[in-house]
């Protein structure tokens, strides 16, 4: 594993750190605002904020390279399937958590190459810290300006295993899980950070038994793989991106332990 990122992650992962700061802004300002979107999830400044700033940036990174983006998804799949690499992008993954003031909301953008997300980069724009994926090269965690650590996941995974599952839309799928997972702990948690406690070892499993769309997972998949894991749709095939006109994800579980058949246990 090297022991730092390519220079296209560094300049990404810089990106992502100044969309979370810009994100803090409205933050800690007290007072936001927000509106709701035709599919009544909520969109504040701060998501239009971290857009602007992501765009821009990435324009001016790689100019050739195309950007979708959830504040921008308007983008035809005749036009889309036509891009052998982009950025997908989601400026705050989380924005719920971001309303709720509990610090579990992200900034997420990913490189795709094909239908595989080939570089992922999460910041946490709370605590500064931030996840780095190189799928074949390795996975880092940094806090701040810190130089970065690298991470790995937990295999085998312990008893209990730690699951962790969404803080705003757990439903009775994952119960039927856990009951089939008796000795277990359960940790809830926000935004793509349920996929980076898989990637760093802190938990061993993320069932997703709810609709996700394709820039809530791509860079941190990034992460996952690159630390270990896997991020499998529930017929076992990984995450495909750009694959359909659709940008909804199918089912799928995130995992560290590739010994153990998870899968079984969402049948």
């Amino acid at each position: 594993m090297t022991a730092e990122p390519n220079a296209l992650a560094a300049a990404v992962e810089q990106i992502a750190a100044e969309a979370g700061q810009a994100i803090m802004s409205v933050y800690t300002a007290g007072d936001v605002r927000r509106w709701s979107k035709s599919d009544a999830s909520p969109l504040t400044e701060a998501d239009l904020r971290a857009q602007r700033l992501i765009a821009d940036a990435l324009a001016r990174l790689t100019p050739d390279l195309p950007v979708l983006s959830e504040e921008a998804p308007d983008i035809a799949y005749s036009e889309r399937q036509r891009w052998a690499r982009y950025w997908l992008v989601d400026p705050l993954d989380g924005t719920r958590e971001f309303l709720a003031r509990n610090g579990e909301f992200t900034v997420n953008i990913a490189l795709i190459d094909g239908h595989d997300p080939a570089l992922g980069v999460v910041n946490v724009p709370v605590s500064g810290r931030s996840y780095l994926g190189i799928p074949g090269q390795g996975a880092w965690r940094r806090e701040g300006t810190a130089p970065g650590q690298a991470i790995r996941v937990r295999s085998p995974a312990p008893s209990p295993v730690r699951v962790v599952g969404s803080r705003s839309h757990r439903g009775a799928s994952l119960d039927a899980f856990l009951a089939r997972l008796p000795d277990h702990e359960l940790i809830g948690v926000g935004s793509a950070l349920k996929f980076c406690l898989v990637a760093e070892g802190a938990a061993d499993v993320y069932p997703r038994l709810g609709p996700t769309s394709e820039w809530d997972t791509a860079a941190a998949q990034a992460v996952v793989t690159a630390a270990g894991g896997q991020v499998r749709t529930l017929s076992g095939e990984p995450l495909a991106y750009n694959a359909k006109p659709s940008v909804e994800n199918p089912y799928f579980v995130c995992y560290g332990d590739d010994s153990r058949n998870w899968l079984a246990l969402l049948a």
